[in-house]
């Protein structure tokens, strides 16, 4: 069996091996080693956009080498085409963007907890640096909802895309949680802090991917699924980022997954099971 022929075989296995390593890869070379893990505060501010952007390298480099290798220029035009698609509802806009900008709000009012942008002199700098973030939200969704999710649609449900899509997703961060345990993890170990705040991430990453599922595959639109991704990036890791570390901090995290986690079984049961339902094999995007 050919290469090729063998990508073609198990192109959503190769493109989810592919993401790792590239990401991974870039993210140790940045902080320079194994020995920039746990990375300390200084590091965290200096060194956070070059780690942002080795992360964003791995789905979108191997999205768009897989689809050209798959299916050529018809897959990447059909690749811009889903990310061009505009014309949906404007009740898909409205959950795609609100529920990831309330629900933090919500978590910090509980917990009696502030964030960066109600305490920051910057507000416009916060304000700028997460608009770019939240358009660069589109690197990755070219690999994740671009490539992955419609051809384990083919075999799988929504629910169970999801999943499996979520789970790795969330994976995809541990580099990334690892290196801003320095900052973040208080006065817990990090044999503590790192499990739970591990979790949390896929906790609240799955949930939140089932509900990306949900949306792309009701609306066939990559634009809406990556400003949905966007809204959630904004909203937690800019805008409305607890300001709290240790079980403060974990606290936030855990809570705002419980929640998301609630949608999903609110979508899950206003239409009636769906989520859950074997979609009928169609042709890959």
């Amino acid at each position: 069996m050919s290469i090729l022929n063998f990508i073609k075989r198990y192109p959503v296995l190769i493109y989810f091996i592919l993401t790792f390593v590239i990401s991974w890869g870039g993210f140790v070379l940045v902080v320079g080693g194994p020995s920039g893990f746990p990375g300390d505060p200084e590091q965290f501010e200096k060194l956070l956009p070059y780690v942002a952007w080795a992360m964003l390298a791995g789905p979108s480099i191997a999205g768009l080498l897989l689809t050209g290798l798959t299916r050529g220029k018809a897959g990447f035009l059909e690749l811009f085409s889903r990310l061009l698609k505009w014309r949906v509802g404007v009740g898909w806009y409205a959950f795609a963007i609100l529920p990831a900008l309330l629900l933090p709000v919500l978590v910090l009012f509980l917990l009696s907890q502030t964030s960066l942008i109600f305490t920051t002199n910057d507000k416009i700098g916060v304000l700028v640096s997460s608009i770019v973030a939240g358009i660069s939200i589109v690197l990755e969704e070219i690999g994740w909802t671009g490539f992955a999710v419609p051809r384990l649609r083919q075999r799988y449900s929504i629910l169970i895309t999801g999943l499996i899509v979520g789970i790795l997703w969330g994976a995809w961060h541990f580099l990334q949680g690892l290196w801003i345990s320095g900052t973040y993890a208080g006065g817990l170990s990090l044999a503590v802090y790192m499990p739970l705040s591990v979790l949390s991430g896929v906790a609240q990453l799955t949930a939140y991917r089932i509900l990306l599922v949900w949306i792309y595959d009701r609306t066939g639109s990559l634009l809406v699924t990556t400003l949905m991704h966007a809204s959630l990036t904004i909203s937690t890791i800019f805008i409305f980022r607890p300001l709290a570390i240790g079980a403060a901090f974990l606290t936030n995290a855990w809570l705002l997954a419980a929640a998301l986690w609630f949608i999903v079984a609110a979508v899950y049961k206003v239409n009636r099971g769906q989520l859950s339902q074997q979609p009928l094999p169609r042709q890959v995007a």
